[in-house]
Protein backbone atom coordinates (compact mmCIF):
# COMPACT_ATOMS: atom_id res chain seq x y z
CA UNK A 1 0.00 0.00 0.00
CA UNK A 2 0.90 3.13 -0.43
CA UNK A 3 1.36 5.43 2.44
CA UNK A 4 2.08 8.34 0.45
CA UNK A 5 -1.86 8.18 -0.11
CA UNK A 6 -3.30 8.24 3.91
CA UNK A 7 -2.91 10.99 6.18
CA UNK A 8 -2.46 9.85 9.70
CA UNK A 9 -5.23 11.61 11.80
CA UNK A 10 -5.27 11.13 15.82
CA UNK A 11 -8.68 11.90 17.50
CA UNK A 12 -7.62 13.84 20.77
CA UNK A 13 -11.00 16.24 20.71
CA UNK A 14 -13.01 13.90 23.30
CA UNK A 15 -14.02 15.70 26.48
CA UNK A 16 -12.77 12.47 28.86
CA UNK A 17 -15.81 13.02 31.04
CA UNK A 18 -15.57 9.23 32.33
CA UNK A 19 -11.87 10.11 32.86
CA UNK A 20 -12.00 13.47 34.87
CA UNK A 21 -8.94 15.52 32.49
CA UNK A 22 -8.33 15.42 29.05
CA UNK A 23 -6.48 12.06 28.95
CA UNK A 24 -4.35 12.86 26.18
CA UNK A 25 -2.29 14.62 28.33
CA UNK A 26 -2.53 12.00 31.58
CA UNK A 27 1.07 11.21 32.38
CA UNK A 28 1.97 7.85 32.18
CA UNK A 29 5.41 5.92 33.35
CA UNK A 30 7.32 9.78 31.97
CA UNK A 31 5.27 9.96 29.10
CA UNK A 32 2.32 11.30 27.89
CA UNK A 33 -0.71 9.35 26.62
CA UNK A 34 -0.80 10.81 23.32
CA UNK A 35 3.02 10.33 22.64
CA UNK A 36 2.31 6.77 23.02
CA UNK A 37 0.28 6.34 19.51
CA UNK A 38 2.13 9.32 18.06
CA UNK A 39 5.95 7.42 18.49
CA UNK A 40 4.43 4.22 16.97
CA UNK A 41 3.22 6.29 13.52
CA UNK A 42 5.32 9.31 12.98
CA UNK A 43 7.46 7.26 10.56
CA UNK A 44 5.01 5.67 9.12
CA UNK A 45 2.84 8.94 7.40
CA UNK A 46 4.46 12.06 5.75
CA UNK A 47 2.09 13.96 7.79
CA UNK A 48 -0.12 12.96 11.06
CA UNK A 49 -2.81 15.89 11.70
CA UNK A 50 -4.07 15.76 15.37
CA UNK A 51 -7.83 17.09 16.01
CA UNK A 52 -8.01 18.47 19.37
CA UNK A 53 -9.68 21.58 20.49
CA UNK A 54 -7.56 22.26 23.08
CA UNK A 55 -3.56 23.61 22.83
CA UNK A 56 -2.23 20.03 24.45
CA UNK A 57 1.35 18.98 24.47
CA UNK A 58 2.62 16.57 21.84
CA UNK A 59 6.08 15.28 20.75
CA UNK A 60 7.69 17.59 18.44
CA UNK A 61 8.05 16.68 14.75
CA UNK A 62 7.64 18.50 11.51
CA UNK A 63 5.31 16.20 10.36
CA UNK A 64 3.18 16.44 13.25
CA UNK A 65 0.21 19.72 13.27
CA UNK A 66 -3.00 20.19 15.27
CA UNK A 67 -6.32 21.66 14.07
CA UNK A 68 -9.67 21.87 16.25
CA UNK A 69 -13.12 20.30 15.08
CA UNK A 70 -14.46 22.29 12.21
CA UNK A 71 -17.73 22.69 14.79
CA UNK A 72 -18.16 21.72 18.17
CA UNK A 73 -19.46 18.63 19.99
CA UNK A 74 -19.80 16.53 16.53
CA UNK A 75 -18.02 13.61 18.31
CA UNK A 76 -15.29 11.42 16.36
CA UNK A 77 -17.26 11.36 13.22
CA UNK A 78 -16.67 15.17 13.28
CA UNK A 79 -13.17 14.70 13.80
CA UNK A 80 -13.15 12.65 10.93
CA UNK A 81 -14.65 15.08 8.89
CA UNK A 82 -12.63 17.74 9.83
CA UNK A 83 -9.55 16.07 8.84
CA UNK A 84 -11.01 15.26 5.46
CA UNK A 85 -11.79 19.40 5.44
CA UNK A 86 -8.28 20.09 5.64
CA UNK A 87 -6.89 18.02 3.41
CA UNK A 88 -9.34 19.41 0.24
CA UNK A 89 -8.81 23.11 2.27
CA UNK A 90 -5.18 23.08 1.66
CA UNK A 91 -5.01 21.08 -1.24
CA UNK A 92 -3.19 18.32 0.05
CA UNK A 93 -3.23 14.73 -2.42
CA UNK A 94 -4.49 11.93 0.84
CA UNK A 95 -7.04 9.71 -0.95
CA UNK A 96 -7.35 8.20 2.79
CA UNK A 97 -7.39 9.16 6.42
CA UNK A 98 -6.20 6.90 9.08
CA UNK A 99 -7.80 7.39 12.62
CA UNK A 100 -6.25 6.50 15.55
CA UNK A 101 -7.26 7.15 19.21
CA UNK A 102 -5.34 9.09 21.68
CA UNK A 103 -5.28 6.87 24.64
CA UNK A 104 -4.01 3.00 23.78
CA UNK A 105 -0.71 2.97 24.78
CA UNK A 106 0.33 -0.70 23.79
CA UNK A 107 -0.62 -0.14 20.49
CA UNK A 108 2.19 -0.99 17.68
CA UNK A 109 3.17 -0.09 14.49
CA UNK A 110 3.25 -3.75 13.26
CA UNK A 111 -0.29 -4.00 13.95
CA UNK A 112 -1.04 -0.88 11.36
CA UNK A 113 1.20 -2.93 8.85
CA UNK A 114 -0.46 -6.19 9.31
CA UNK A 115 -4.17 -3.79 8.88
CA UNK A 116 -3.37 -2.44 5.52
CA UNK A 117 -1.75 -5.85 4.02
CA UNK A 118 -4.99 -7.18 4.56
CA UNK A 119 -6.87 -4.64 3.02
CA UNK A 120 -8.95 -5.21 -0.35
CA UNK A 121 -9.90 -1.78 -1.28
CA UNK A 122 -12.26 -3.02 -3.95
CA UNK A 123 -13.81 -4.54 -1.30
CA UNK A 124 -15.23 -1.02 0.93
CA UNK A 125 -14.42 2.82 1.72
CA UNK A 126 -14.14 2.34 4.83
CA UNK A 127 -12.38 -0.86 7.35
CA UNK A 128 -11.88 -0.72 10.90
CA UNK A 129 -9.37 -3.61 13.17
CA UNK A 130 -11.56 -6.39 14.45
CA UNK A 131 -9.74 -8.22 17.28
CA UNK A 132 -11.24 -11.05 19.27
CA UNK A 133 -14.69 -10.39 18.35
CA UNK A 134 -14.30 -6.15 19.31
CA UNK A 135 -14.55 -3.87 16.44
CA UNK A 136 -12.65 -0.72 17.23
CA UNK A 137 -14.36 2.14 15.40
CA UNK A 138 -11.75 4.66 15.64
CA UNK A 139 -8.97 2.37 14.32
CA UNK A 140 -10.00 2.95 10.86
CA UNK A 141 -9.00 3.68 7.18
CA UNK A 142 -11.38 6.07 6.01
CA UNK A 143 -11.69 6.92 1.90
CA UNK A 144 -11.97 10.47 1.08
CA UNK A 145 -14.71 9.69 -1.20
CA UNK A 146 -17.07 9.20 1.95
CA UNK A 147 -16.53 13.24 2.72
CA UNK A 148 -19.66 14.13 1.28
CA UNK A 149 -21.87 11.61 2.04
CA UNK A 150 -20.45 12.15 5.93
CA UNK A 151 -20.93 15.97 5.55
CA UNK A 152 -24.39 15.25 4.96
CA UNK A 153 -25.25 12.69 7.55
CA UNK A 154 -23.32 14.28 10.30
CA UNK A 155 -24.44 17.90 9.90
CA UNK A 156 -28.20 17.79 8.23
CA UNK A 157 -29.26 14.15 9.27
CA UNK A 158 -27.32 14.60 13.09
CA UNK A 159 -25.67 11.24 13.18
CA UNK A 160 -23.14 10.80 15.66
CA UNK A 161 -22.72 7.18 16.14
CA UNK A 162 -18.95 5.97 14.77
CA UNK A 163 -20.74 2.38 14.98
CA UNK A 164 -24.49 3.19 12.80
CA UNK A 165 -22.87 5.28 10.78
CA UNK A 166 -20.38 3.15 9.82
CA UNK A 167 -22.23 0.41 9.50
CA UNK A 168 -24.89 2.14 6.78
CA UNK A 169 -22.62 3.07 4.42
CA UNK A 170 -20.93 -0.40 4.66
CA UNK A 171 -17.73 -1.00 6.40
CA UNK A 172 -15.32 -3.63 6.20
CA UNK A 173 -14.00 -5.46 9.33
CA UNK A 174 -9.99 -6.60 9.19
CA UNK A 175 -9.87 -9.59 12.15
CA UNK A 176 -6.76 -10.43 14.08
CA UNK A 177 -6.39 -12.04 16.97
CA UNK A 178 -4.36 -11.97 20.04
CA UNK A 179 -4.09 -14.56 22.60
CA UNK A 180 -2.85 -12.66 25.53
CA UNK A 181 -2.30 -8.90 25.92
CA UNK A 182 -4.71 -6.69 24.29
CA UNK A 183 -2.76 -4.13 22.29
CA UNK A 184 -6.62 -2.12 21.87
CA UNK A 185 -6.63 -1.53 25.47
CA UNK A 186 -7.63 1.77 25.77
CA UNK A 187 -7.88 3.82 29.38
CA UNK A 188 -10.79 5.62 29.98
CA UNK A 189 -11.34 5.98 33.75
CA UNK A 190 -8.31 6.06 36.40
CA UNK A 191 -8.88 2.38 37.30
CA UNK A 192 -7.42 1.23 33.66
CA UNK A 193 -4.36 3.92 34.00
CA UNK A 194 -3.33 1.98 36.57
CA UNK A 195 -3.88 -0.84 35.31
CA UNK A 196 -1.65 -0.10 32.50
CA UNK A 197 1.20 1.38 34.82
CA UNK A 198 1.02 -2.24 36.73
CA UNK A 199 1.52 -3.57 32.79
CA UNK A 200 4.71 -1.37 31.96
CA UNK A 201 6.07 -1.72 35.08
CA UNK A 202 5.96 -6.03 34.69
CA UNK A 203 7.16 -5.86 31.27
CA UNK A 204 10.34 -3.67 31.89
Amino acid sequence: MDHNNILGVVLAGGQSKRFGADKSQVNLEGKILINYILSEIVDVFNEILIVANSNIEFMQSKKISRIEDFQKDLGPLGGVLSAMKWIKQNNKNYQWISTFPSDTPFFKKELLEDFYEKINFNESKLFFIKSNDTRHNIFGLWSLDLLSQLEEDLIKKGERKVELWANSIGVKNIDMQFKNNDPFFNINTKEDLENAKKYLKKND
